[in-house]
């Protein structure tokens, strides 16, 4: 067994088996899976995100690894992601709660409990109608060297997230957000993978999923290079000679994921 307890919880649960009073928090739920569970919760006037993981079942892991997927196996990924992540200085989600038993990886019963981060709202939100109303030129560079910088720095430091999508980008709004002042977190690491250096494969992933994400926002190619300088850390000269065949790749990448979700999502696609 694993349990790491900081405060209000360490108070909060004293003489209490964590792994049954994690299941009595109650809150607003987000998301509600046979073998995870995530609300929001607040003790003592403070916010905070609970995910609890069960177990998903042999049958549920044979069928992602047969189909080349790995599977979630509990809360553990994500607290070791967050770890490496505060070592590299990626500003990410603070744990202040963590706990896993038992060794079989179908039935493992483990959860991990983050700070909320508020005020903040996702770059998805804060670029819906920049195609339409542009934003201030300096503000776009400077979150998109952000987001370049912060993407580079996970990888560097051997983490891929497997959801990595402008919405995971959480701009904080405390105070106005200009280009001398703003503050970017990276959060939803559930998925994400550790290791002491990230494969090309899941490197290049997370590039496609950030790519897909800002195909429809009214980036210029000019933006999309300054991303790929400040990204690799490398003149422009060398990453159009070097990555040339990623470079391919992403764009055929986006435009299948961008097919994809239109098929999906569109009005009548369902129909």
């Amino acid at each position: 067994m694993k349990l790491i307890l900081d405060a209000p919880f360490q108070a909060l649960w004293q003489g209490q088996d964590p792994f049954a009073a994690v299941e009595r928090l109650d809150g607003q739920v987000y998301r509600e899976l046979e073998g995870r569970r995530t609300l929001r919760t607040e003790v003592a006037g403070r916010g905070y995100f609970v995910k609890i993981h069960r177990g998903i079942g042999w049958g549920e892991i044979a069928k992602n690894l047969l189909s080349a997927r790995a599977p979630v196996l509990g809360a553990g990924q994500e607290w070791r992601a967050l770890q490496r992540l505060h070592q590299a200085g990626v500003p990410t989600m603070t744990a202040v709660a963590y706990g896993e038993r038992g060794a079989n990886p179908a039935s493992q019963h483990s959860f991990i409990i983050t700070e909320e981060l508020a005020p903040t709202i996702d770059l998805e939100q804060f670029s819906l109608n920049w195609r339409e109303q542009p934003p201030a030129p300096r503000l776009k560079r400077a979150l998109i060297a952000e987001v370049a910088q912060m993407t580079g720095r996970m990888h560097r430091a051997g983490v891929n997230h497997r959801d990595c999508y402008i919405c995971h980008f959480l701009l904080h709004t405390e105070r106005p957000v200009t280009a001398d002042d703003l503050r970017l977190s990276l959060i939803d690491l559930h998925r994400a993978q550790t290791r002491h250096a990230v494969p090309r494969r899941w490197r290049d992933k997370d590039l496609a999923g950030l790519y897909f994400s800002v195909l429809n926002i009214g980036l210029t190619q000019r933006d999309l290079l300054r991303f790929l300088k400040i990204y690799f850390q490398r003149p422009l000269r060398d990453i159009l000679r070097d990555e040339a065949a990623l470079l391919r790749w992403l764009e055929r990448k986006g435009a299948r994921l961008l097919a994809r979700y239109q098929r999906k999502y569109a009005p009548g696609a369902q129909a």
